[in-house]
């Protein structure tokens, strides 16, 4: 079996939702061992977040959502209620055998289970600890609850997204949530290099409102250079022209003109060479104040031709192009299958394995792979807590009769 980048690293999840799992999920893609910690009987909120749900055999909802199942792969679940005294002790067992534990609650909301950062890093000095919040761990803001469109909208992004003449608009996914989980996954594996090197471990304290702005990147450093807002310019760029989506005969095509050489090519296809030569338009930052004149000109050339017909052209002359599609489009694509983006795995409820999108990680000597479809609730607890812990049937069967385990 191909050794996998972080074999032997376990990780104890105790984040739900969208960016601890969705980090996570990355560690578990790359081998490392992701416990799931989950409340009995409820789990992690995004079980109930549908429909749609996947289907039994007998093709009835069950309780695992679309949302669920796209971020919990290659993890384990272990219902235990760490509100109970005993499932504290049973999460303080799991630390001593963990490499990272990951959480997203409140700033000082695990304090009360005797799991914060400042109660347990004495303890467990090789600890990587990783809290992930709306808004950090320090500020006027830390106590506040923080989600991913309260953080699209304080970081800038839905100012910058959206038609000029509209509303802001938050993007479709949360990207927010998106944002943070890669983030943390970087930051953990930035703390695990530390510690290998040091043996410390240490706090990786990542916020929504903070990768959001992180990556507002040009957006950002617009205002911080000019002191001006960059214009928003709905599927448009603010400073690359022509750098937008354009009606055509059958759909949309998007132009994606980066320099004057392909500019000068493009312009050239369209059957108007004169226009690189146009000071209006013959160098990027000439076509930015006259966007308005070339894309009244670009528009109704555009609109002669199916879709398909100029992205034949324009590939042939190595101008950046492409279509606009819906997920059923994206996963009818020869490319996404040449890139194993869409994969499957057995799931013991469904009657057929379950089509799941696929890691974008492509690694020569330790490729990522996939052991375990995301799993029901509490799946795994006896399994770990024996095999980890030690525990005997009688002792499970006391603690789950006690409402500690599910």
């Amino acid at each position: 079996m191909t050794q996998r980048a972080l074999s032997g690293l376990r990780v104890l999840d105790l984040s739900r939702v969208l960016a601890g799992p969705f980090c996570t999920q990355i560690l578990g893609d790359l081998g490392a061992e992701i416990l799931k910690i989950e409340k009995p009987g409820e789990g992690d909120d995004t079980r109930k977040w549908g429909p749609p749900y996947l289907k039994d055999a007998q093709g009835h909802d069950t309780h695992e959502s679309a949302y669920y199942l796209s971020c919990n792969r290659n993890k384990r679940s272990v219902a235990i209620d760490i509100k109970h005294p005993q499932g504290q002790k049973l999460i303080h067992k799991l630390i001593a055998q963990s490499d990272v534990l990951i959480e997203n609650f409140k700033v000082g909301g695990l304090e009360k289970y005797g799991l914060a950062y400042s109660q347990i890093k004495d303890e467990f000095p090789r600890l990587i600890y990783c809290s992930i919040t709306g808004f950090g761990q320090n500020g006027p803001l830390a106590s506040e609850p923080g989600y991913d469109f309260l953080a699209q909208g304080m970081a800038g992004l839905m100012a910058a997204t959206g038609p000029a003449d509209g509303r802001p608009t938050k993007a479709g996914v949360a990207v927010s949530d998106i944002f943070t989980g890669l983030y943390a996954a970087i930051g953990i594996l930035a703390a695990l290099n530390h510690r290998d090197k040091t043996g410390q471990g240490q706090h990786v304290d990542v916020a929504l409102l903070d990768c959001t702005l992180a990556t507002m990147t040009n957006i950002a450093q617009y205002y911080l250079t000019s002191r001006q807002l960059a214009p928003r310019v709905g599927n448009a760029h603010s400073t690359i022209v022509p750098y937008q989506d354009y009606p055509t005969r059958d759909s949309h095509i998007i132009i994606a003109v980066g320099n004057d050489p392909q500019f000068e090519r493009f312009a050239t296809h369209l059957g108007h060479a004169e226009w690189a030569q146009d000071p209006r338009f013959i160098h990027n930052q000439n076509r930015v104040q006259n966007r308005d004149a070339l894309n009244a000109l670009i528009t109704p050339i555009l609109k002669t031709k199916t879709t398909q017909q100029w992205i034949d052209g324009l590939y042939a002359i190595d101008v950046p192009c492409g279509p606009v599609q819906n997920m059923k489009d994206v996963f009818g694509m020869a490319q996404i299958a040449a890139r194993a983006m869409k994969i499957t795995l057995p799931h013991q409820k469904a009657p057929q394995p379950i089509d799941l999108v696929g890691s974008p990680l492509k690694l020569s000597q330790t490729p990522v792979s996939y052991e375990r479809a995301p799993p029901t609730l509490g799946a795994d607890t006896e399994d770990v807590l024996s095999a980890k812990l030690g525990l005997d049937p009688v002792q499970l069967k006391a603690l789950k009769e006690q409402g500690v385990i599910g």
